[in-house]
């Protein structure tokens, strides 16, 4: 029993070598990619030799017992096979295997240990495909480390004669090698499974930081690259990590620095590190190492190395990401993966904000589209209207210009990106006015408005060309006109409004291609261009599906309806 306690003890002591080599060996990054499976042919070849040369280094580091070398040679073997496949298990046991054989050909267990160690280095290959469907599991090591000792023994059993002899060399070895080896083997995978555990745990904090970083800047970000965004970001940074400086700049000078060196790093110097111009020149990342490759023009510069990042809008490049460190060389590679996520990040934001000015700048620009398309028949026909009453009503006539000019004034100024709906059913009534006193009984409005929804915010010029359809294609195409029902009630969050006229309506077809972009079949009077201009508006702020719905059927009139968010406050609207 001493005898098997001191072998245990033994060859504990030199697993405990082994452990601190494949330590180290597991820091090199060829041995890392030979874990994650992206290692080339020569490098797991590579890697096949060195395990090899640990299964000879354990065979020289063995016990002799009985005529046998008590070792640990199954435990690189068995390893290089579950971490790099059945090819470098296979090799890595046929280098250790032949020196096991060609050492000490006269022993007795020369030929069996040989034959043993290449079938170790295969089962840990047929291990390789199971523990790649799931995490690196010690249990599974333990039992390949301990299958791999037993199979060694059933061999010795088989080929050593006579049978008394191997039997008593497997009754003094058995126990310890299986033991040491099982365990050994499931200390190192759980070696491996811990390392990856922490790159892992190390990648969630990495990645969980940059999205904490990212939602934290889009408010700022939405409204561009400039000094305050380029401020509140930098600091954001500055404070999500520990850094010891962040700067952001754009394409001439220095938009933000926020940290150390904040002095003549300020925001508008017009000069840019030579780091800084390498990155806008070549549009690559930079690593600066030492103060010399941040290029500073202060002398006195304690900012000592760096890590600088293109920031990009539309594929052109727009500024600089700036990571600093006070300590030279001391850009890790955490450092640099964090400033090209950012930079993605912030470059993709930058992108949405471009994409969100363009796409108000075109609403803005339809709206002022439809505030040009005054109809100059209309105008003749109200100055005619107009003049018919100065000399049988001047006072109608003068309520008329003053009704013509506020309409005119409304169609005529720079746009507001909301109005009250009070305000739009105002111009509605200028124009429903003029309109009813040129057409007298032809035209008859009634209002069905709650007063308390009166404050909410709608966008400009919705109601007024509805109404106008209403007149032109639907009222005034009856002989005897008809009546106009403008309504607006509360419905939970939103307001509900319609516009119902009883003049001729349309078909369901017609409605259809009313409001189809695809269609660029023209209209009778114009009728739909202005109906789709408001229903991409409607669309764009209620999302899919919340734009114009129109009701019509011949000789039964029409309802064009739509709803809004109940938003009361201009500080507060979702127009901007």
């Amino acid at each position: 029993m001493n005898n098997v306690l001191d072998l245990l003890i033994e060859l504990v002591q030199r697993l405990s070598v082994f452990a601190l080599v494949f330590l180290l060996m597991i820091r090199f990054p060829v041995c890392k990619r030979l874990l994650t499976g992206t290692a080339t042919g020569s490098e797991k070849i590579s890697m096949s030799l060195l395990f090899g040369c640990m299964g000879i280094a354990a065979t020289y580091g063995g016990i002799g017992v009985e005529g046998a070398i008590v070792n640990l040679r199954s435990i690189p073997v068995a390893l290089a096979g579950i971490l790099g496949g059945p090819l470098v298990g296979f090799l890595a046991g046929v280098i250790a295997g032949a020196h096991r054989y060609f050492v000490d050909m006269g022993s007795l267990t020369a030929q069996a240990c040989a034959i043993a160690t290449v079938a170790t280095g295969l089962f840990g290959g047929v291990m390789y495909h199971r523990l790649k469907r799931r995490a690196f599991d010690p249990l599974s090591a333990l039992i390949t480390g301990c299958t791999a000792e037993a199979v060694k023994m059933l061999i010795i059993l088989l080929m050593i004669r006579p049978f008394d002899t191997a039997v008593n060399i497997v009754s003094a070895i058995s126990f310890p090698t299986i033991a040491v080896n099982g365990l050994g083997l499931a200390l190192f995978v759980e070696l491996v499974s811990s390392l990856f555990r922490e790159q892992d745990r190390i990648a969630a904090r990495r990645a969980q930081t940059a999205l904490d970083i990212a939602f934290q800047t889009l408010p700022f970000l939405k409204s561009g690259l400039n000094e305050t965004s380029a401020e509140q970001t930098a600091r954001i940074i500055l404070d999500r990590t520990n850094l010891d400086a962040v700067a952001i700049s754009d394409c001439r000078h220095i938009l933000a620095h926020v940290g150390a060196e904040k002095a003549h790093h300020a925001a508008d110097a017009h000069f840019l590190t030579s780091a800084a111009d390498r990155v806008l020149r070549n549009g690559i990342a930079v690593i600066a190492e030492t103060r010399a490759d941040i290029g500073c023009r202060t002398v006195s510069c304690t900012l000592g190395s760096a890590v600088m990042v293109p920031l990009t809008k539309s594929e052109q490049i727009v500024g600089v990401l700036e990571l600093y460190r006070l300590a030279e060389r001391s850009i890790t590679p955490l450092d640099v993966e964090l400033a090209q996520g950012l930079a993605h990040l912030f470059s993709y934001q930058l992108e949405i904000s471009e994409m969100e000015l363009q796409k108000r700048l075109r609403a803005e620009a339809e709206v002022r589209a439809l505030q040009a398309q005054i109809n100059p028949h209309f105008l003749f026909n109200t100055i005619t209207t107009i003049m018919g009453y100065v000399w049988t009503d001047p006072k109608t006539a003068s309520d008329l210009l003053t009704k013509m000019a506020d309409f005119f004034r409304k169609n005529i100024k720079p746009s507001k990106r909301s109005v009250s709906l009070a305000e739009e059913l105002e111009h509605c009534d200028n124009y429903l006015c003029i309109e009813k006193a040129r057409f007298e009984d032809r035209i008859a409005v009634r209002y069905e408005v709650d007063e308390h929804i009166l404050p909410c915010r709608i966008p400009p010029l919705t109601l007024q060309p509805i109404v106008e359809n209403s007149i032109k294609h639907g009222l005034l195409a009856r002989e005897k006109g008809g009546i106009i029902t403008i309504s607006a009630h509360q419905n939970n969050e939103h307001v509900c409004i319609a516009i119902h006229d009883d003049g001729v309506g349309m078909t369901a077809e017609e409605c259809r291609s009313l409001l189809d972009e695809s269609d660029g079949r023209p209209k009778k009077g114009g009728l739909g261009i202005a109906l789709k201009n408001i229903n991409a508006r409607l669309m764009a702020l209620n999302g899919h599906g919340g734009g114009l719905q129109i009701e019509s059927s011949p000789d039964a009139g029409t309802t064009v309806s739509f709803r809004i968010p109940l938003i009361e406050h201009e500080h507060q609207n979702m127009y901007n």
